[in-house]
């Protein structure tokens, strides 16, 4: 059986228990290769917020009340129907966010892993025996669930940015209400009701509403949210950490990145690239931890940028629907638009290119560029693109203050033949996530994830200890055996 038959969400948001009407309209879900309306979907208004919430808050109630093997239930029985399924999702992956083959398989194992993960993490221990100096006290912290988590997801990898969220809030006893990003709606919204909806998730405990900024900003003005997740644009970031704050919500932000891979003395120049390709290019480039600057020492840095341009040359750029290619589409116009932008800014700065720099429609070849100025677009900004620029350094101090001079601090990548020399190049440069002797794009569902600076608010996704902390509160409990004695 079919798992997204347009049948049950076309045209319809989804609040408590029920595919409805969006109150902001019908919208088409459009495949970036080519053009294709693929279905419709509907928006969501602020009083479609405020239902959403409204069941949420009902239903929290009781589900916090469950046994925890109940909640882990629901959610290993969602990790094994995601994986049933995998081939329809994929396909969905591959036409409505452009998700290349490789993409789109890694996609769907780690997603299914978020689900098991989350399960797990129902059991975890949740709280601690405090000391106490009076007698005849126990003292004790517990963490318990926040009530309705509002979570907002972007386009880009839209299961992974979504799950890694949804899943550990509903483990730990909560509502959530997701809002993905209104280009990949199917893929980072409908299958997710519709998985947790067949693994017995009580109604009112998830709703998918899709929609624009509107609808993001009534998700964290409502009462009842009192934890928000984002990932997306530092500006998106900034402005609703902005908004969180003026309602005293706690919000865990994952932003934009400028990861640098160095590649220091003595590295195998060859092999140095293909990391560097695959961290560049993989997804065209539409991951937060890419590698946008390719620090290279400067013995090495001819050879390593010719070896990069060849690898880039070679791949295969098309439709993933239609054939196993490396590199999908840009997700629109206004995105390749600004690439191009700023590779011809680049260019123009006295950058040279060495491959790629062109486009058919939304399919942008991989593009190096050598010998990149570090005051240049390419160097200071988040591309979100295929385009890996190569900066020369002639010492490791050199290379330390060109890592450093972003105000990003997402992932790092050092290159060496003595990872304890690597390693300590790392431990000099700010950043959320550090790999040594690998590429930037890692993620795994047991890890803790986030960046720094202007990256995010830290690492407030995977692993128990940051689920906990992300998504319950912390409760203070004593019981004494006998009523006290006071002064009074």
């Amino acid at each position: 059986m079919a798992l997204l038959e347009p049948r049950d969400w076309e045209g319809k948001i989804r609040v408590g228990d029920a595919w409805t009407d969006g109150g902001a309209g019908v919208h088409p879900v459009v495949s970036p290769s080519t053009g294709e309306e693929l279905g419709r979907i509907g928006h969501a208004s602020a009083a479609d917020v405020r239902r959403a919430a409204e069941a949420a808050s009902a239903a929290q109630r009781d589900w916090a009340g469950l046994p925890y093997t109940e909640r882990a239930a629901v959610l290993r029985r969602a990790g094994d129907l995601y994986q049933q399924h995998a081939a329809e999702i994929e396909q969905w992956l591959r036409t409505e966010t452009g998700a290349a083959p490789g993409m789109a398989g890694f996609q769907i194992g780690t997603t299914a892993q978020e689900f098991y993960e989350a399960a797990a993490l129902a059991s975890a221990p949740y709280g601690e025996v405090l000391r106490t100096a009076v007698p005849g006290r126990t003292s004790f912290s517990r963490q318990v669930p926040v009530g309705v988590v509002g979570v907002i997801a972007p386009f880009n990898v839209p299961t992974i940015l979504a799950i890694r969220a949804v899943a550990p809030a509903l483990a730990l006893g909560n509502a959530v209400l997701l809002k993905p990003d209104p280009r990949t709606s199917v893929s980072g919204g409908v299958v997710f009701a519709r998985i947790l909806e067949e693994a017995g998730l009580p109604a009112g405990l998830l709703s998918v509403l899709p929609g624009g900024a509107e609808t993001g900003s009534a998700v964290i003005e409502d009462p009842a949210v009192r934890v928000i997740a984002f990932t997306g644009s530092t500006r998106a970031g900034r402005a609703i950490g902005e908004l969180a704050g003026r309602h005293l919500k706690r919000v865990h932000l994952e932003l934009g990145g400028n990861s640098a891979i160095v590649v220091l003395p003595g590295t195998d120049p060859s092999a140095a690239s293909s990391v560097g390709a695959f961290g560049s290019f993989n997804h065209q480039g539409q991951i937060c931890m890419v590698a946008g600057r390719h620090l290279v020492h400067s013995s090495l840095a001819e050879e390593y940028t010719a070896n990069l341009a060849a690898r880039a040359d070679k791949l295969t750029v098309g439709d993933p629907a239609s054939g196993d290619v490396a590199l999908g589409p840009i997700i629109d116009e206004r995105q390749r638009d600004n690439i191009h932008a700023i590779v011809t800014e680049t260019l123009a700065a006295g950058a040279e290119l060495r491959a790629g720099g062109t486009y058919d429609r939304l399919f942008y070849r991989p593009t190096v560029l050598g010998s990149v100025p570090a005051d240049s677009r390419a160097f200071r900004e988040e591309i979100f693109g295929p385009v890996a620029p190569v900066t020369v350094f002639d010492t490791v101090d050199e290379a330390v203050e060109l890592a450093r001079s972003s105000e990003y601090g997402l992932s790092l990548s050092v290159l060496g033949p003595d990872p304890a020399a690597a390693y300590a190049v790392a431990e000099r440069i700010p950043s959320g996530l550090v790999h040594i002797n690998d590429q930037t794009v890692q993620d795994e569902a047991v890890a803790p994830f986030g960046g720094v600076l202007d990256s995010g608010t830290g690492g407030r996704h995977g692993g128990t200890r940051a689920n906990l902390e992300s998504f319950t509160e912390t409760r203070w409990t004593t019981i004494r055996a006998d009523l006290p004695q006071y002064p009074f």
